[in-house]
């Protein structure tokens, strides 16, 4: 059970997440959290750098896709202002997201990342498919109340995989 919660590679942020370590991997897509991945919770502007590591992934030949389990509006308003596409309401860590954003850039799951802050829903998720899974650490300690509380199992988990 536990291979199920261990990234393939864990970062810091998204912004040190090199598209070139991915390209290497036979990546050609991501699929790419919202919240506490590229912004912080609640927030409603990128952080400085995120537009140039988005044209980064994009010289390097990478689609990307924000899968996001948040509402329809916040998620088409930020996916939309990145220049990216998007699916809201995914129901992470199911399947449904990430198979509909993989069929948007045309990638098989052997070369699709998914990069997000939870191991419970975008690593958890990624790894049920085959996909390649980056863990990032969470932008803010603001988060929806019930992830708050996942965080502690999160915690005890990560600590027994050694992250």
């Amino acid at each position: 059970m536990l291979s199920f919660l261990r990234p393939s590679l864990f970062v810091d942020s998204v912004l040190k997440l090199r598209p070139q370590t991915l390209t290497a991997c036979g990546i050609r897509g991501l699929v790419l959290d919202l919240d506490n991945t590229l912004l912080p919770w609640g927030e409603e502007e990128f952080p400085r750098g995120l537009l140039a590591w988005l044209g980064e992934v994009r010289l390097a030949g990478l689609a990307a896709c924000v899968v996001s389990n948040n509402k329809r509006r916040r998620v088409e308003r930020l996916a939309s202002a990145l220049g990216v596409s998007w699916i809201h309401g995914a129901g992470k860590p199911r399947g449904r997201g990430f198979r509909a954003a993989m069929a948007i850039m045309g990638t098989a799951p052997r070369e699709t990342a998914v990069v997000g802050d939870q191991i419970f829903t975008d690593v958890f998720g990624g790894n049920r498919l085959g996909l390649f899974t980056v863990l990032v650490t969470p932008m803010s300690n603001r988060e929806f109340p019930g992830t708050r509380l996942v965080r502690l199992v999160e915690w005890l988990v990560l600590r027994r995989l050694g992250i």
